[in-house]
């Protein structure tokens, strides 16, 4: 998970324009977002080596790979544009968030505690 969106955000850095033209119209300050989003990418994935803050991180990790759908759905709208990228990779993509939202959930989920049956604590 770490790699996955530590290199997403340090992507954002490095290809700006790239990113900042497939936010959709209907989303002001595209540069701006797509730095803005990046950095949450790699603050996320930080925040992962942090047994405190993991499950935090996991949940805003999960909460922007949600975010970030209507990106990929406007792309898949809009295959001409992204004929480079091809419709089957656009559809992998976006069938992919959902197991990706899974992967994370999985990944950095609070363990469960282990407590034992009231019924061993008494004699």
């Amino acid at each position: 998970m770490f790699l996955w969106f530590f290199l997403g955000g340090a992507a954002h850095f490095l290809f700006t324009d790239n990113f900042a033209s497939v936010v959709p119209s209907y989303i002001p300050y595209a540069r701006e977002v797509v730095l803005i989003t990046g950095i949450c990418e790699i603050v996320g994935a930080l925040a992962l080596f942090s047994k405190r803050l993991r499950s935090w991180s996991g949940l805003a990790l999960m909460a922007f790979t949600v975010c970030v759908t209507p990106v990929h759905i406007e792309m898949l709208a809009d295959t001409v544009r992204y004929v480079a990228i091809g419709a089957p990779l656009l559809w992998g993509r976006l069938i992919f968030q959902p197991i990706l939202v899974w992967i994370i959930w999985m990944a950095t989920k609070a363990p469960r505690r282990r407590t034992a049956p009231g019924w061993l604590g008494k004699r």
